[in-house]
């Protein structure tokens, strides 16, 4: 296997939303002209407080007054690295029945769009998509794993560092797990003045959240590799 290049395989739009709403931790809800601040949502994710339909029409629509509502999530990096915003989610539609942070069962809310932004820019993304879409194993665990691997194996990230192609400089002041989904690991090599993400692909994409770390360890056998390559040929 030959080290990767920069770019590579990337979660879709609408990966990157299903994965956001499922793994966030609080959001923020604007309806009605409150700011409604929902934190600790315990597992759940935004989904768990609200249920996403089509809008309604003719003889299915609703009776009752609907209420415009705007649901925002940020995706934060769980490791240390510089600008940890990953992206913002927001989601609009019309809330058909009153929303309580502490009630036990989701609002519904039809659906108007969602907005993904990003260092890549703006996507939209529609409930079609959204329905379609298989959430990524990882996306709810993911925090955990790349936690795990700076806090207890962070001797492994120089050892990544050599699939990255072309070699960072010698300016590199270091270089952190800053991602991680089915389709790879993001790198992200920071530098005196700027930073950029380098990602690290799989062999294939993980479809269970089991073969994260013999996909993990692919990535580390090549590395090895690599250097013994490396030193076999200085």
């Amino acid at each position: 296997m030959r080290p990767f290049p920069a770019r590579a395989a990337t979660p879709t739009a609408a990966e990157r939303v299903r994965s956001i709403l499922a793994a966030a931790h609080s959001m923020t809800v604007v309806s009605d002209g409150t700011h409604t601040e929902v934190r600790r949502l315990d597992g759940m994710g935004a989904m768990g407080h609200f249920h996403l339909r089509a809008p309604s029409e003719g003889v299915d629509a609703p009776t009752t007054p609907r209420v415009p509502v705007r649901l925002e999530l940020t995706d934060i990096a769980p490791t240390p690295v510089r600008d940890r915003l990953r992206a913002r989610v927001t989601v609009t539609g019309l809330l058909t029945d009153t929303y309580r942070a502490e009630a036990t069962e989701s609002a519904c809310v039809e659906f108007g769009q969602a907005v993904l932004e990003d260092a890549q820019g703006r996507a939209y993304v529609t409930l079609h998509a959204l329905e379609a879409t298989e959430l990524d194993p990882i996306a709810t665990s993911e925090a955990d794993m790349l936690t795990h691997l700076m806090d207890d194996h962070s001797e492994l990230l120089p050892l990544l560092l050599r699939l990255v192609r072309p070699h960072p400089g010698s300016g590199l002041l270091r270089a952190l797990p800053v991602a991680m989904d089915r389709y790879g690991m993001t790198l992200r090599l920071e530098y005196p003045r700027t930073h950029h993400d380098v990602r690290l692909p799989f062999q294939t994409p993980v479809t269970d959240i089991e073969q994260v770390g013999p996909q993990i360890h692919a990535l580390l056998a090549t590395a090895r590799r690599l250097s013994h390559s490396g030193r076999l040929l200085a």
